[in-house]
């Protein structure tokens, strides 16, 4: 067995996911989660504040209905045909710094392409949004750990927002769906570069699409801002080449094998080419956007069928901007 090849060894019984193949993802991966926790309990805590801020008895004219749940006080939300979402009015959401493009653009607010992302149109918006971060975030901060997971959060809201207000006019834009698609983006691009690792790879594959195209079929809706779904995925996506390559089979125990077992690079080559392309585009990507951005550039004007991304237009509503 002179110079044997690791990686071939394990091949032979890594065909329905080998036991020992697993027990070195599990000692490498296994996590404690606690940041995730700590952005959905900070998401719960400003809409708590958003509302306080709000106070609907005290603002509201009564010119679209009473306030909903009056016995909170305060706390109450804004009248169902103002914010079907049960949540804040929109004044309210702008003040704690909503994403405006005229405001980013105009008024230099670049902060609001960060402080969107912790805010929530109402109860349900964030509701739906918290569950799914529960969900996903928390298995992939306990695989992978809080850094990594942590940038793809951030960077993917961040680059949800820059999309969105390239794309968005008039529009203003709240929620974590696009930090949220980014951890969805994450996971594909894991499944792919980390592809020799699954034994069900069609089943995973196909689940984790299916996922995202109902997701982003109802981003099409109107008031729902898919631009900030795609900006978030692509960013996710990218960031997992770069962020969730596994070391290939045998690299975690290589001190314990024989001298006559070689083990080959940390990463496959086909993992360093997708770092590198990934790395590339993402800087490419977000420097253009931020330049087209603050240089004032409607994308809309050079995409004249992109708005179908975000709001297809039926007889049961309209996709125009108010």
């Amino acid at each position: 067995m002179a110079g044997e090849d690791l990686e071939s060894r394990g091949a032979k019984s890594r065909g329905s996911y080998s036991n020992s193949s697993f027990a070195i993802e599990e000692r490498e991966t296994h996590w404690t989660s606690w940041l995730i926790p700590m952005f959905v309990v900070a998401n719960v805590a400003v809409f708590v504040v958003a509302m306080y801020v709000n106070n609907c008895p005290k603002h509201n004219s009564g010119s679209k209905g009473k306030c909903v749940a009056r016995f909170l006080g305060r706390f109450s939300f804004q009248p169902m045909k103002e914010n079907p979402l049960l949540g804040p009015s929109s004044s309210t959401l702008k003040k704690l710094g909503a994403l405006e493009r005229t405001k980013v653009v105009h008024e230099h607010q670049e902060w609001r392409l960060i402080t969107c992302m912790w805010l929530h149109a109402g109860l349900i918006h964030l509701l739906v949004n918290m569950l799914g971060l529960i969900f996903i975030g928390i298995r992939l901060e306990q695989q992978f750990g809080f850094i990594r997971i942590g940038i793809i959060y951030l960077l993917s809201g961040f680059g949800g927002s820059i999309l969105s207000s390239l794309f968005i006019k008039n529009s203003v834009s709240v929620g974590a769906s696009g930090a949220l698609f980014g951890l969805l983006g994450a996971m594909l691009s894991e499944l792919i570069t980390n592809w020799t690792i699954y034994s069900n790879k069609a089943a995973a594959l196909l689940t984790l699409v299916v996922v995202l195209v109902i997701n982003l079929g109802i981003g099409i809706l109107p008031r729902v801002d898919n631009f900030a779904h795609i900006g978030g995925f692509l960013t996710g996506f990218l960031l997992g080449f770069v962020l969730l390559p596994r070391p290939r089979f045998g690299w975690m125990e290589r001190q314990n094998l024989p001298a006559d077992v070689r083990v080959r690079s940390k990463y496959k080559a086909y993992q360093y080419v997708l770092w590198v392309v990934s790395l590339v585009l993402l800087v490419a990507g977000f420097t253009v956007g931020l330049v087209m951005l603050f240089r004032g550039v409607n994308a809309n004007d050079h995409c004249h069928w992109c708005h179908y991304l975000s709001c297809v237009p039926t007889d049961k509503w309209k996709c125009d901007e108010t």
